[in-house]
């Protein structure tokens, strides 16, 4: 597996591209396609993989407006909690679970809070995170309560993976979850 990191900078919002360059497979998905620019198509084409799946964190338009782009060129399947994003040949996600795409084992957890439709997916050791968790901060949110269940969500199933973890966020620099837990201040946390 390879992740390639694209920046949008018009929204400074990160959009992912992840291949299974296993000879046999030779598949790829994108995750939260913000823009997409020539970089992402030509580390598709160049690669000669299959775009089969594009996985969205959220429906926040700077992180979904690209995704319009990709079905005139390829046929992925997009999996989103939100159905509007999704559409057609799509898979709606709800709750935690297993699906694989391009042949990657892809975990998926529901996080609410910064959105009601958030989601956060494992691949390997890594953490895709969209708005829910950045380097140092939490998502933001409308209220209190949605502020206390996003804490808790990041708390239960993220806080609670190994501390090597890494987190690719929506927004900013990669982090850890063991860094996450001693620098972020937005979830104070108790260290052992």
């Amino acid at each position: 597996m390879k992740i390639y990191f694209n920046l949008c900078v018009e929204g400074f919002t990160n959009s992912y591209v992840v291949v299974n360059d296993d000879p046999a497979v030779m598949e790829a998905l994108i995750i939260d396609p913000g823009k997409i620019s020539s970089e992402i198509i030509d580390q598709i084409e160049r690669g000669r993989y299959e775009l089969t799946g594009v996985l969205i964190t959220h429906n926040h338009t700077n992180h979904v407006q690209g995704l319009s782009i990709l079905k005139k060129i390829y046929s992925p399947c997009v999996y989103a909690a939100d159905y509007d994003v999704a559409g057609e040949k799509s898979i709606v996600l709800s709750g935690n679970g297993e699906v694989e795409v391009a042949g990657l084992n892809v975990k998926y957890y529901s996080v609410p809070g910064h959105s009601s439709d958030s989601m956060v997916y494992r691949i390997g050791n890594v953490l895709f995170t969209g708005d829910t968790l950045t380097s140092g901060i939490i998502g933001e949110t409308s209220s209190k309560y949605s502020k206390k269940l996003l804490r808790d969500n990041i708390v239960e199933k993220l806080y609670s993976q190994t501390e090597a973890t890494v987190l690719m966020p929506g927004h900013g620099p990669p982090s850890t979850i063991a860094g996450e837990k001693q620098f972020n201040l937005d979830i104070p946390y108790q260290l052992n």
